[in-house]
């Protein structure tokens, strides 16, 4: 048995070594080219692997895609039902914002640490779900859920405008993925590491109850 542990260990490197190498040359080419215009020949090429270690480990191309993004995806769900927690606790202003800032300064480094991956969401999630795309879709349904799901809980205690809970959700998700676009682009917007506190303070400032005794125009919504 001692003598097969060593065996078995070297072929679990192996294996997980082949697995990064063929995600990593698909997530190089998927940026450059487009996930639908890819083959799995330029792939196994790309990784200089053979054609038929890539179905050892992946069923197809959608299957690839989607193993790019499942740990970024697991990590995010853990900081939302956190943040999800804490806005349905929060009772005063000042417990909101917080709620919002920490959730921007957890998924902040969470986001640049996986920098590629995100831009290629981003890149691609507009596009028509169809073929290896489809796990896109899947994580912009997962996002639009959980945005909704989190604008519901900070109206837990009245204390945001009574905008439509999808409204209100879909324009904080919309926006805050452009700016991550352009971020991961390139664009210069400033000290990054204020980013989450400014951009938490830019939503709260539009969506807060405190202005809203001088718009008679809202209407009531439980979105």
């Amino acid at each position: 048995m001692n003598a097969k542990q060593p065996e078995e260990g070297k072929r679990a490197q192996t294996r997980r070594r082949r697995i990064e190498e063929l995600k990593e040359a698909g997530l190089v080419l998927f940026l450059e080219k487009g996930i639908e215009s890819v083959t799995i020949d330029e792939i196994v090429q790309r990784a200089s692997v053979a054609k038929g270690s890539f179905y050892r480990y992946f069923r197809d191309k959608a299957e690839l895609v989607q193993s790019l993004f499942e740990e970024l995806v697991s990590s995010m769900e853990v900081i939302f039902d956190r943040c999800e927690t804490r806005l349905e606790e929060a009772s005063s202003s000042e417990a909101l914002q917080e709620a919002y800032v920490a959730l921007a300064a957890e998924l902040a480094p969470l986001l640049l640490e996986r920098a590629s991956r995100v831009l290629l969401y981003l890149q691609e999630n507009r596009a028509p779900a169809v073929g290896a795309r489809e796990s896109i879709h899947q994580l912009t349904t997962l996002l639009n859920q959980r945005a909704l799901r989190l604008t519901r809980a900070a109206h837990t205690h009245g204390l945001l405008r009574p905008y439509p809970h999808k409204l209100s959700a879909y324009v904080v998700l919309g926006a805050t993925e452009r700016l991550l676009f352009a971020l991961l682009s390139g664009d210069d917007l400033g000290d990054l590491l204020s980013l989450p506190d400014q951009l938490t303070s830019l939503i709260l400032n539009g969506l807060h109850t405190e202005e809203i005794a001088s718009d008679e125009t809202i209407e009531k919504s439980e979105g």
